[in-house]
Parts: structure tokens; C-alpha cells; sequence
């Protein structure tokens, strides 16, 4: 069975994150600390989005968008290589015009969905998987979307699990830097075989240490481990940017 309280506590953590777009919840537009971004000097409201992941996955632009208006989905994430087609091969002309498909209507381009992760033991990949991370933040900045997700994918077991999380926030931090300078922010997805458990996202974070990366909290299973909810969703609430949301409430047979 779930653990008592779980359906309780999700709710209430829907509630309470002081979150702004939803199915994507993100706040608008990159914020971290009220000091650099007055949005979190106010009360925040929930906002809901749309991710392309799987319900649009198949949506060119225009179906996207007139659904999206239909709806009341007052955002999108593109996820990469999905039918909508906002990818790295682009051409200016390309992406001035998907930014103006989105700017004439109701829906914002929240942001981009990549799926870079950085945990390679490989450093020749680890440097080309950051150049590509660079561009894509140009892609959204061409495009007009606030920001980007990236995400951990796991830890390799032949490298101790300290060193790899340190290189996936040292990567962070420089990708991060990149984006401030392109008004891109950087979103990691709570993602990955352990490196969704939640501490090790914390420790990821805070070697990044950066204003412009925040979590991205993706509403796993893992959230209940350890700890429980509760104590997870406090280690990383001051830097949760963005919330993928499913299902509130999961019985045993995953209904």
C-alpha cells in the first residue's frame, strides 16, 4: 500500500511549492531568489502547462497551440525530437518564426526539454555534451522559451558516486553561467536510476551553486524514499523551479 499521509502530503505540496507552469508547473520567468527576481516577492499562482512528452509527443506547432488555447494550457514544454520539430538544426529564419507562432498566441514557450545529463566517465563526450547544452540554450533563447531541462541519468558503476555527482554540478555551473548570459534558465529533472533519489539531487545542486539552475521536481516514486516526502521535498524546495506533474495518488496497481 502507499504510505499513509502520501496522498495528502503530494496535494498539499501542489499547494504549497509556491510553483508558477504545472503537467509542467514553472515558475515564469526563471526565478531563484526575490532579491534578483521580484516574481517570488509575491504569491505565486499555480499555473498549468503542458509537456510533450507523451499526451502531445505527436503535435506539430499549430495542433499544439490550438489544443494548448482549447484547454486553457497557458504553457508548453517542447520535448526534443518530437513531432513539433524545435530542434538544434533550426536555421534563424526557422526559429524567429516558432517564436512568432507562440508570441501571437495565448500559449508561452515555457521551455525546452532536452536530454542532456553529463554523468559520462568520458571526458571528450562530457565536453561535447556541454558545447551541445550550449546551443540548445541559444535555440531557446532564439525561440523564446525561458528556459531549458536537463537531467542526471544515473551514476556509473565503475566511477565512485561523489565524483560523479560533483562533475554533473560542476557541469551545471557552467552551463548555468552560459544561460544567464542568454536569459535561459536551466532546469534539472529530478531523473535518473539514483540520481532521482533526492539528496543526491541536492548535492548535484549545491556543487552547481549557481542562481540560474534550479530542480526541476518530476513527481517520481522516489520522492517517498528515505525520509519520506516530506524531508525530501525540504532539501531542494528553496531551488524547485519547475514541477512535472502526473498522477496525485498511486494505489498498488499504479491507477
Amino acid at each position: 500500500m502507499t504510505p499513509p499521509g502520501t496522498r495528502t502530503n503530494r496535494r498539499d505540496f501542489i499547494k504549497t511549492a509556491s510553483l508558477g507552469l504545472g503537467a509542467a508547473g514553472l515558475f515564469a520567468p526563471s526565478a531563484l531568489t526575490g532579491a534578483e527576481y521580484p516574481s517570488l516577492a509575491q504569491k505565486p499562482r499555480m499555473r498549468l502547462g503542458l509537456v510533450t512528452y507523451e499526451l502531445a509527443k505527436d503535435w506539430n506547432i499549430e495542433t499544439l497551440i490550438k489544443n494548448c488555447e482549447a484547454t486553457q494550457f497557458e504553457g508548453v514544454e517542447l520535448r526534443t525530437t518530437h513531432a513539433h520539430g524545435v530542434e538544434l538544426a533550426l536555421n534563424h529564419s526557422q526559429r524567429a518564426e516558432v517564436k512568432k507562432r507562440f508570441s501571437d498566441s495565448k500559449v508561452q514557450l515555457m521551455g525546452l526539454g532536452g536530454t542532456y545529463d553529463y554523468h559520462t566517465p568520458d571526458p571528450d563526450k562530457l565536453r561535447r555534451d556541454i558545447a551541445s547544452t550550449k546551443d540548445y540554450i541559444l535555440l531557446a533563447e532564439e525561440v523564446g522559451a525561458t528556459g531549458i531541462k536537463v537531467r542526471p541519468n544515473g551514476l556509473p558503476k565503475e566511477v565512485p558516486k561523489e565524483k560523479t555527482l560533483e562533475q554533473i554540478g560542476k557541469a551545471l555551473r557552467e552551463i548555468g553561467e552560459f544561460g544567464a548570459g542568454h536569459g535561459v534558465a536551466i532546469r534539472l529533472e529530478v531523473h535518473g536510476p539514483e540520481t532521482s533519489l533526492v539528496p543526491h539531487i541536492k548535492t548535484i545542486l549545491d556543487t552547481a551553486d549557481h542562481r540560474n539552475v534550479g530542480a526541476c521536481w518530476n513527481s517520481n516514486d522516489t520522492d517517498l524514499a528515505g525520509d519520506g516526502f516530506e524531508a525530501n521535498f525540504n532539501l531542494i524546495q528553496d531551488k524547485i523551479i519547475s514541477v512535472h506533474l502526473r498522477d496525485l495518488f498511486l494505489d498498488q496497481n499504479g491507477s
